[in-house]
């Protein structure tokens, strides 16, 4: 996702993810990326409950499973810590870095590192079920659907391998590096790539139904509801693109390149942008519904508890948002930017740095 200052994962860059308990944890929380948690997220701000130092810098997003955070670290460890108080339960190492958010599925942590490899851990043994090889650096979330893992790597390859064994299924050659997580809708898988193109791939057969071109390169993981796919670029727009045909439906412009994901709540898309400025606009036509200004750029996916927003900035504090006017419900100071998205679980905010500290607020 990032390299030195190279944003992918945040975007996978980078963000956010679930506690889905006994399902599928993944970063979006769900194949089509929806943003939105199941669970309730403080609306007034409490405590600290607790926080965790890695020993180096942490860009991966934290996923929850079950009554564990996962998440990786520079030094190439996948770190597990216990939800309830943030002590380390155990740690896998991989040959380098970890920034892509991992997912979690069927008591198996898939986390892809800078050594090329996509491992699959067993959540018991904490012991390598199997990897992958690629030809590049990952630094693509995995989306798990139907016992396949879809994720990218720098080699310019989409991958679909069988969860089970880590057997190849298919691959896709595109034109740039892949850093963004694939999202799935139906039998589509929707990604974007570094040669400036968000694609439509068969999720069958692994063949390419269209591709949309925006000329700038691609970080931000694309998000799909109701017939449309919401993602954005390095061109500083954000997109929404008929998933059937391709063509754009509409097309907003900030004053900075965007490389997290959206979010999607009745009716409105909700991102942040380089530009400091955290948007919500109107799915249909685009229209600015509220905007609010952060003193620093915005790398970090939002994630949605009920009506408020939660969202990191690179000002060092994580915002809670009021969803339909966009006012500030509470804010909490770190010492460290936030480029990682948080995530919802058993009340509680958790969240990173690039420090490599980790936080959980309630």
């Amino acid at each position: 996702m990032i390299r030195g200052f190279k944003f992918g994962s945040i975007l996978v860059i980078a963000l956010f993810v679930t506690a889905c308990g006994g399902g599928v944890s993944m970063f979006r929380i769900d194949p089509m990326h929806s943003g939105i948690s199941s669970e309730s997220g403080p609306k007034q701000l409490n405590r600290l409950a607790w926080k965790f130092t890695a020993p180096d810098k942490v860009y991966s997003s934290p996923i929850v499973a079950d009554d564990t955070v996962y998440l990786g670290c520079k030094d190439g460890y996948l770190y597990a810590l216990d939800l309830e108080n943030g002590q380390m339960k155990w740690k896998f190492k991989t040959g380098g870095n970890i920034e892509a958010a991992v997912a979690v599925s069927g008591g198996t942590v898939y986390v892809g590192s800078w050594d090329g490899y996509m491992y699959a851990v067993d959540t018991d043994s904490h012991e390598m079920k199997w990897k992958f090889r690629t030809g590049g650096m990952v630094y693509s979330a995995p989306t798990i659907s139907n016992g396949v893992v879809y994720f990218g790597s720098e080699d310019k390859k989409l991958y679909a391998v069988n969860a089970r064994t880590g057997a190849e299924i298919w691959s896709f050659e595109t034109k740039g590096g892949v850093y963004t997580s694939p999202a799935i809708a139906g039998n589509m898988i929707y990604v974007g790539t570094l040669d400036g193109h968000l694609r439509a791939i068969r999720k069958d057969t692994g063949q390419e139904q269209w591709k949309f071109p925006t000329r700038n390169r691609i970080y931000s993981s694309p998000t799909v509801k109701d017939g449309k796919v919401y993602f954005g670029s390095d061109s500083k727009y954000v997109y929404a693109v008929n998933i059937q045909t391709g063509q754009q439906i509409w097309r907003k412009k900030t004053a900075g390149k965007v490389f997290a994901s959206v979010a999607l709540y009745e009716g409105a898309v909700l991102l942040g942008s380089a530009d400091t400025y955290i948007y919500s606009y109107d799915q249909k036509t685009g229209a600015r519904i509220w905007e609010y200004k952060t003193a620093g750029s915005i790398y970090s996916s939002p994630v949605i508890a009920s009506d408020t927003l939660y969202i990191g900035s690179t000002d060092g504090y994580l915002y809670a948002m009021n969803i339909e006017n966009g006012s500030e419900r509470w804010k909490y100071k770190v010492d460290n930017k936030i480029y990682s998205s948080p995530v919802i679980a058993s009340g509680k905010v958790i969240f990173n740095t690039v420090g490599g500290e980790v936080y959980a607020v309630e």
